[in-house]
């Protein structure tokens, strides 16, 4: 299990770093279609489609199994004072349960839906130039697959042990 542990977090400490660099690759590519469009008036071409079909996508979506390795996700709190230590440890496994099982279905379908765009080769107009979204769409399956392994991790590694 501390192998798993141990790879969960490399993946995670990965999915921070491609996310830090989502973050600063859409800064600099608005603030340079800005400064473009201004002092040139010439913007990039498609600045729109891309910032919203691949950066909002992949900073929404790729997080998702670092913020449920930090538990800030599905919690149940509006039982918890009434709960001992191991009901506790149950209600969290149950509740890792239900989001695996969730975010293992998102990721199914969300995975059908990146292949049939791939076959068809999806994309937008952007001023008159075709702009690819199909690969767009597999950043879903992934940031829902590498969430339902941490929450199924947490299954069996629930963030609070049973006191003896």
């Amino acid at each position: 299990m501390r192998l798993l542990s141990r790879v969960q977090d490399g993946l995670l400490a990965l999915l921070a770093l491609i996310g830090a660099l989502a973050v600063i690759a859409l800064m600099l590519h608005v603030v340079t279609d800005v400064a473009m469009r201004n002092l040139t008036n010439t913007p990039i071409p498609a600045t729109y489609e891309i910032v919203t079909h691949y950066y909002m996508i992949s900073l929404a979506f790729i997080p998702l199994a670092w913020v449920e390795r930090g538990g800030g996700m599905v919690q149940v709190e509006v039982i918890e004072p009434f709960l001992g230590p191991r009901a506790l440890s149950w209600s969290d496994r149950l509740v890792a349960l239900i989001s695996t099982v969730i975010y293992g279905a998102l990721a199914w379908f969300t995975w059908l839906t990146a292949l049939k765009n791939f076959d068809t080769g999806v994309f937008v107009m952007a001023q008159n130039i075709p702009v690819a979204t199909w690969p767009a769409y597999f950043l879903l399956p992934l940031g829902f697959f590498l969430a339902a392994l941490t929450t199924a991790i947490r299954m069996f590694q629930p963030t609070r042990e049973v006191e003896q």
